[in-house]
């Protein structure tokens, strides 16, 4: 069994949809960040980041696996079944440099544009430029290569859909107002959103501390 320590936020419903995906048995652990529960000694221990999500696997024929980070505990699942990853070799190097692209762009990014132009009660205008323009780059950057791929790591649905998924919806949701003209033109990346959020593991994963 897995056991899922995660919270209701984009990274936290990644490994949750990937879990619905391989169909891997798992039970969940609500960590509440409105109650700060991220910083108990108790979870602590398992993320010393302080930050959702966390799995535990506890069937690896040795000691019991603990990962923090979205980015490798979707790696790590994905070796561990044998699913959404190529073998080894080009496909699979595309799907690691979106990943890491998922990673180190959308999430923090998105993230940043969030807090400033939706969340914070006090605005503050260069700040909200300053992302409002990086997650347009962002959105272009990604009509881009799904103009060319029907998926964001290539040919096929992968790890790097589900790492960029969750941040990509929350900002056409959440960030209507600062990002709406980009989505807006953007078809392809629109008939991605689609494609992806009509997968049952994706609705289940996206719910996941509702269920």
């Amino acid at each position: 069994m897995i056991q899922l320590y995660t919270w209701k936020t984009p990274n936290g419903r990644k490994p949750a949809i990937m879990l619905e995906e391989v169909r891997l048995p798992y039970q969940v652990h609500a960590i509440d960040l409105t109650a700060e529960e991220q910083f108990t000694p108790n979870f602590l221990a398992i993320s010393p980041n302080n930050k959702v999500p966390v799995i535990i696997d506890e069937e690896t024929g040795r000691e019991p696996q603990a990962l923090f980070e979205s980015g490798a505990i979707l790696m790590y699942l994905a070796e561990k079944s044998g699913m959404l990853l190529p073998p080894p070799g080009p496909a699979r190097w595309a799907v690691y440099e979106w990943l890491y692209w998922s990673i180190g762009g959308p999430g923090p990014m998105l993230g940043q544009l969030n807090f400033f132009a939706v969340r914070s009660s006090k605005k503050a205008p260069l700040a909200i430029d300053r992302f409002r323009k990086e997650g347009e780059r962002l959105l272009r950057v990604l009509e881009t290569r799904l103009t060319a791929q029907p998926f964001i790591g290539g040919a096929d649905y992968s790890i790097a859909d589900i790492a960029s998924y969750p941040w990509i919806e929350e900002a056409r949701v959440a960030m209507s107002e600062p990002l709406g003209e980009a989505f807006a033109s953007s078809p392809a990346l629109q008939d991605w959103l689609a494609r992806v959020s009509a997968r049952a593991a994706v609705k289940k994963g996206m719910h996941v501390l509702e269920q």
